[in-house]
């Protein structure tokens, strides 16, 4: 039986879930995701589960945050001054906005706090820090 190497392009279902049991994404209803294996284009511990599995195959896996999206970090903490932002522009904590880094690419951040002279943005991606559980069905090798 066939089973997946880098470089193989395979369709997979997946359902991610937060070590809680909290779901944050699934194939579900949708297409099956396709990517090809070891080309970086998924996260290191997702991609890493992949070599060796069979068409059919289902397993559960673990993946650490350093395998994921990484530590939480303090430096993509954010203190942004209030008169950069429009004065009719109504903030609340917990608001997603996009910013553009110095060369121009748009990144997203979270508000997390509303200071007297700043607004305080959380640049990490919301599932750095978090060890992740990913259900994965390969469904098709191409």
């Amino acid at each position: 039986m066939q089973q997946v190497k880098s470089g193989d392009v395979v369709r997979v279902h997946y359902t991610g879930k937060l070590v809680s049991g909290e779901q944050f994404d699934s194939s579900a209803g949708r297409e099956p995701l396709e990517f090809t294996v070891g080309a970086g284009q998924m996260i290191k511990g997702f991609d890493a589960a992949m070599p060796g599995m069979s068409l059919g195959e289902k397993k559960t896996i673990n993946i650490a945050p350093e395998d994921g999206y990484g530590p939480r970090m303090e430096e993509a903490i954010i203190n942004f001054p209030k008169e950069n932002v429009p004065a009719d522009m109504q903030l609340e904590p917990g608001m997603q906005l996009t910013l553009s880094n110095q060369a121009g690419q748009p990144f997203p951040v979270v508000v997390t706090e509303i200071r007297e002279d700043v607004i305080v943005l959380d640049a990490n991606h919301f599932l750095a820090g978090q060890e992740l559980v990913f259900d994965i069905e390969l469904v098709e090798i191409l």
